[in-house]
């Protein structure tokens, strides 16, 4: 019976470890999100960056796994390069050490005891979250109770390994694993892949050293395995994707692999030449060290030899045909829907800023076809017609793929700006939708306009240039305003959006005058009062948009 108890505390422990770990990463994104971005985008531009950005970002995310299977992600979107993405993923290596210090802090003495700590930082983390109303002060009681519940699932281990320290089973265990230093690797590669998470794995093996349990050669070995098979998960996340970013995900194992085999190959000269470290027990301070100067000697080993790296890749994920190390040309609708790729999911802050620009995009595509439809019906274009109906067909798959995406967004962990923001994209995603639609509708118009060959006078033709003139400018304005955030751009918008109604409402009255005076045809006036009336209200979906942003500006 005592046996199943430990057994459970084990694996109860084992829970909270890895619930507290992702509460703290969630509540540690939502704090700094922003920053995330940043970093990610000043990777952009700098290779050695990367290696920083890298660290940083899987620090916040408490897991490399999670941080390179975003990078695969951000490959696969094109928002960054094959070559810079190698840097980030060897900084996430280097950040992904965090979690193994905090372990260690059990060893460094009672004043800094996890379990001396865990239920105040409970406590304190669930009274901000429950009581504070700012948003700020919960997203900090998040990251109190994250790691008080880290440690408490520390405990938990802890005290289910403790009973059995000195059993000659693990004994047994961990000279064998140290004596075979392949059984090692692959048992920290196993363990590490069955948990996705080398920060729990590693977490295990530091408590499991902090009674005495786990050999030196046993460590390193398994250490050296559980770097391995961290990019298990990477490698599945790249299964679907395109080429450079299934490369991006061989590069981490490629990386991986060879730090370890280095490592493994050098670790086990020394433990020949000095049995008695082999031999030694090592503790969850010692590990921490190991597993950092590992990671960072590697990075230095490895980091001049990128190219090469890259150029390995791509003779195991061979290339269909020749290409750019961006990526290959598409279609607009088929690169924004690469754009929405679910990996980018793992960072929220970037998943948002990046369905933001998606939004954008969106609406220069309809920009276009509303432009389209207008000469449509000007010059009673035939294929114009043509090109706005089958194009509108993709903005309707456009706003579908992109509302999809934004409600994954929005069951992620987000700010309450993210939040807002995100609710505000969906509501564009809908007006930009719509005005695609009033697109199709003018080139229905000019459909019946020139099956009944109807023509519009030149003073007509001159009115409806000046009014279309003036909702391309106000659209223009309010996508101006979703991009850069200046409120500046808004007020443009509702100028030009007010301009549009006052317009539209003389153009309107003149024409309703030409027809009570005979001097134009009923057909077409019935074509040129419908064509207003889609412009119109054009321009009031356009000056929705920058309404949302306005909104977002004055919180």
């Amino acid at each position: 019976m005592e046996d199943i108890q430990m057994l459970f505390g084990f694996i109860g422990g084992l829970g909270l470890f890895l619930y507290g770990m992702h509460m703290m990463a969630d509540g540690l994104q939502k704090t700094a999100g922003n920053r995330i971005k940043n970093l990610m985008g000043q990777a952009a531009d700098h290779r050695m960056m990367g290696i920083f950005a890298g660290a940083a970002v899987t620090a916040m995310l408490q897991s490399s796994s999670a941080a390179t299977v975003m990078i695969v992600g951000f490959v696969n979107a094109g928002i960054i390069g094959l070559s810079l993405a190698v840097g980030i993923i060897m900084g996430a290596n280097i950040g992904t050490t965090a979690t193994s210090w905090l372990v260690s802090m059990q060893e460094i003495g009672n004043a800094l005891n996890p379990e001396f700590y865990a239920p105040l930082l409970i406590g304190v983390g669930v009274f901000l979250m429950l009581f504070c109303k700012t948003f700020g002060k919960k997203q900090i009681g998040e990251i109190l109770t994250g790691l008080g519940a880290l440690f408490t699932g520390l405990s938990f281990i802890s005290g289910a390994i403790e009973a059995y320290s000195h059993a000659a089973v693990f004994e047994k265990i961990f000279d064998t694993l140290g004596n075979f230093p392949l059984l090692g690797l692959l048992t920290g590669t196993a363990v590490t892949a069955l948990l996705r998470s080398s920060s729990a794995s590693i977490g295990v093996l530091q408590t499991m050293a902090f009674h005495g349990m786990v050999p030196w050669d046993a460590a390193v070995y398994i250490i050296l395995g559980q770097n391995i098979g961290t990019c298990i998960t990477t490698l599945i996340s790249g299964a679907g994707a395109k080429n450079y970013a299934k490369r991006a995900a061989v590069i981490h194992l490629l990386f991986n692999a060879f730090g370890s085999v280095i490592f493994g190959i050098g670790m086990s000269a020394v433990f020949v030449i000095w049995p008695s470290f082999a031999n030694a027990m090592t503790d969850s301070i010692r590990i921490s060290i190991f597993h950092t100067v590992f990671n960072i000697i590697n990075t230095l080993i490895l980091f001049p030899f990128t190219d090469k790296l890259i150029k390995l890749s791509g003779m195991i994920v061979k290339d269909k045909k020749k290409d750019t190390d961006t990526q290959e040309k598409l279609t607009e609708e088929s690169d924004f829907l690469r754009h929405l790729d679910r990996r980018i999911l793992e960072s929220p802050a970037f998943a948002v800023q990046n369905a933001a620009e998606e939004v954008v995009q969106m609406a220069e595509i309809t920009i276009k076809n509303i432009e389209d439809s207008f000469e449509a019906i000007l010059d009673n274009n035939a294929e114009k017609i043509k090109s706005v109906c089958e194009c509108e067909k993709s903005i309707d798959r456009m706003a579908k793929r992109l509302s999809d995406y934004l409600i994954k967004i929005s069951r992620l962990s987000l700010s309450e700006d993210e939040n807002t923001l995100v609710n505000h994209l969906f509501y564009s995603v809908s007006d930009i939708e719509r005005m695609g639609d009033h697109a199709e509708n003018i080139a229905d118009l000019a459909k019946y306009k020139l099956e009944n060959k109807i023509a519009f006078s030149e003073t007509a033709k001159r009115e409806l240039e000046g009014l279309m003139t003036y909702v391309i400018n106000g659209l223009s304005y309010a996508l101006k305003a979703r991009q850069e955030m200046e409120l500046a751009f808004v007020e443009k918008e509702k100028e030009y959006e007010d301009l549009v109604d006052y317009v539209e409402s003389e153009l309107r009255e003149k024409h309703i005058e030409r027809l009570a005076q005979n001097r134009c045809q009923p057909a077409s006036g019935i074509v040129y009062l419908d064509v207003l009336s889609n412009l119109e209200r054009i321009s009031d979906h356009a000056d929705n948009i920058a309404g949302y942003v306005k909104r977002e500006l004055k919180k």
